[in-house]
């Protein structure tokens, strides 16, 4: 039931559920991306979103997709990432929970996710949001099943202004519960570069919302990181450049003081 819900969502012309690149990957560091893209299955329309809606933070982390993509390459990691907007269904939100699949974000109402009954909520779930989570369980399990060790990086990025009230920090530090040693050490390279104001669980702190960590890092007792990056500073390819290397410096050093 669950295949033909997807099957009926997910066109031909649509993207698949997630993106996997640089897969062979030898780092111990496996990146994700929970809000890196933007698609919306062409079942669905524009959500009765106007376009400028569908480019802004409510729909993706802006510059996420570049960075990742990056990082990847600098740091020799796999960066498996979304294709579909947050607004489609939210890979970070337990989906079972409704703020899943938001009706309102921002002051933007999210007219194609009005209504919707258990059938056409089990339909995005089984299209999107499972298997990408898949894939990111298969990694993981595979890799502890070749010796390898996985520091789980996910890569968020968040809007210089939210209600009014700008955001003072070019990037966060998330983490929670776990091992959050890697998580310290990434904040204490971050800040390392005087020239960095860097957030602990700052703009957002990690809790019982958030769902990618908590499900693949702390039930595998695996170090992580969950990193926002302020998106006027990687909305260009340029800027993605700059804080992937940045990224990049910070997460090996990371590494190296936990070791």
């Amino acid at each position: 039931m669950a295949g033909g819900a997807a099957n009926e969502l997910l066109g031909l012309n649509d993207p698949a559920p997630f993106g996997l690149f640089n897969a062979a990957g030898a780092s111990p560091f496996l990146l994700i991306g929970d809000h890196a893209g933007a698609a919306i299955p062409g079942a669905l329309g524009d959500l009765g979103l106007a376009a400028a809606d569908r480019r802004r933070h409510i729909a993706i982390d802006i510059g996420v997709h570049g960075l990742g993509h990056a990082l990847a390459e600098r740091l020799d990691a796999p960066f498996v990432h979304q294709h579909y907007s947050r607004l489609v269904i939210d890979c970070n939100r337990d989906p079972m929970r409704d703020d899943a699949i938001p009706v309102v974000s921002d002051d933007s109402r999210i007219i194609g996710n009005e209504g919707l009954d258990s059938c056409a909520r089990a339909s995005r779930v089984a299209a999107i949001h499972a298997p990408y989570h898949r894939a990111i369980a298969d990694m993981i399990d595979a890799r502890r099943a070749a010796g390898r060790d996985t520091i789980l990086l996910s890569l968020h990025s968040f809007t210089p202004v939210m209600g009014g009230i700008a955001r003072p920090w070019e990037v966060g530090v998330l983490h929670w519960r776990g091992r959050t040693d890697f998580a310290r050490a990434m904040l204490a390279a971050l800040r390392d570069k005087a020239a960095f104001t860097v957030g602990d669980n700052v703009p957002y702190a990690m809790d019982a919302t958030d769902y990618t960590v908590p499900l693949h890092a702390f039930s595998r007792d695996l170090a992580y990181a969950e990193i926002e990056v302020r998106q006027d500073l990687i909305g260009t390819a340029e800027g993605q450049r700059i804080w992937a290397g940045h990224l990049r410096h910070a997460a090996e050093a990371a590494l190296q003081r936990i070791s």
